[in-house]
């Protein structure tokens, strides 16, 4: 009793000091950029127009938001709908989802200056479409593509079978069951996903420097070049002429990560809510 009660303390302290160092370097970290930031931030960076005088960060800040959505309205659907395949109606055991299962968990680790690259050879050159918000769109719905299927899959595998049984034992088919019953159990695992995915595009440069390029505008659709807010502060400080205003974007660039991810979370709880009370 004594040993197991030693290894318990042992253990649950392990967790507190993880935790007290997880939330210092986080701390630590944000606490360095407000410092460093907010001093700089004034009206000039949120001008409409960005100039080699005001290096205002509108112009990414939009560029950020429009990628953002684009990217999560092509990877989302089909991200989702390829996890209910792989759980719902392939075969579980079959190699080919063994398969699936495994390169999708591969390319979950591939460097993101990768997805990059293919971006650039696939949508810049080979299609021609030139730096364009279109080619970062779809580079990052790649990149963002196999988190979304994982969590997917892990959030339907975590529905008891018993939601499934008592569903079909009621009379309902395959697609009711799937869509009414087991697919509103999963939804708060598949929206965190989701949540993760668009921190991983908002924080996101190597991609877009090759394929949305790095021009501080805002395009006329799709098919021009932008930059988004971390492109933009990577712009800003490999010049070395304006480290003052980085930091600045570097505040911004994280107040939006947080305004995004707390936005995603209130209709992750809004969505859930709704479909207990239906």
């Amino acid at each position: 009793m004594k040993r197991a009660k030693s290894q318990t303390i042992f253990l649950r302290s392990i967790v507190y000091i993880s935790a007290v160092i997880t939330l210092m370097t986080v701390a630590g970290i944000l606490i360095y950029i407000l410092i460093k930031g907010v001093p700089h931030i004034s009206w000039d960076l949120f001008a409409f127009k960005y100039t080699s005088e005001n290096v205002s960060l509108f112009p990414a800040l939009v560029n950020t938001f429009t990628m953002t959505i684009t990217a999560l309205l092509m990877a989302a659907p089909l991200g989702i709908f390829s996890g209910i395949y792989l759980v719902e109606y392939a075969n579980r055991n079959s190699k080919s989802v063994k398969v699936i299962r495994i390169t999708t968990e591969t390319l979950s680790g591939i460097p993101s200056i990768v997805y990059g690259l293919f971006g650039y050879l696939l949508f810049v050159a080979t299609l021609g479409w030139g730096y364009s918000m279109l080619a970062g769109s779809f580079s990052l719905a790649i990149m963002i593509l196999p988190v979304i299927i994982r969590s997917t899959e892990e959030s339907l595998k975590s529905v008891p079978d018993t939601y499934r049984e008592g569903s079909f034992g009621l009379g309902a088919g395959k697609l009711r069951t799937v869509f009414r019953i087991v697919l509103p159990a999963a939804m708060p695992g598949i929206l965190a996903g989701i949540i993760l995915s668009i921190g991983r595009i908002v924080g996101e440069t190597a991609v877009l420097i090759y394929t949305s390029g790095t021009v501080a505008q805002i395009p006329k659709n799709l098919m021009g070049s932008g930059r988004t807010l971390s492109v933009h502060l990577y712009a800003l400080w490999s010049e070395g002429m304006n480290t003052d205003s980085a930091y600045a974007t570097a505040v911004v660039l994280v107040v939006t990560v947080i305004f995004l991810n707390a936005m995603s979370a209130y209709v992750a709880k809004k969505f859930t809510k709704g479909k207990k009370n239906g």
